[in-house]
């Protein structure tokens, strides 16, 4: 402290006005839809893809296999319990949406059996 020092007046806050009504900034363009068919197995839960039962092992499934109804087409890890995923229908895996160790969440297309 001293006497008779200069005092100083704080400095006056910034004050952002809204934009008029009418000068809207444009809306981003929405990402368009997946083409994935609404019949392709979705994953009943959110966690991690396996498409093998263990390292080093075959793939439960390819593209261009034919499965039967009920058959294991991955595994998903959720909460470090194992749940096997299997065909809802006997058919033929003509596409495979996911990777090994990616995550899914709940709804993701995994497969499509036709």
């Amino acid at each position: 402290m001293s006497r008779g020092g200069t005092v100083y007046a704080p400095a006056p806050a910034f004050v952002a006005h809204a934009p008029p009504p009418g000068a809207a900034p444009a809306a981003a363009p929405q990402p368009t839809p997946s083409a994935v068919p609404v019949d392709a197995v979705k994953s009943p839960m959110v966690g991690t893809v396996y498409r093998a039962s263990q390292p080093g092992t075959p793939n439960f499934v390819e593209v261009g296999t034919e499965v039967k109804a009920g058959q294991t087409l991955l595994i998903i890890e959720a909460m470090k319990t194992m749940n096997q995923i299997p065909a809802p229908r006997a058919g033929k895996v003509t596409q495979i949406y996911v990777q090994n160790g990616s995550p899914v969440e709940y709804g993701e297309a995994l497969v499509l059996i036709e």
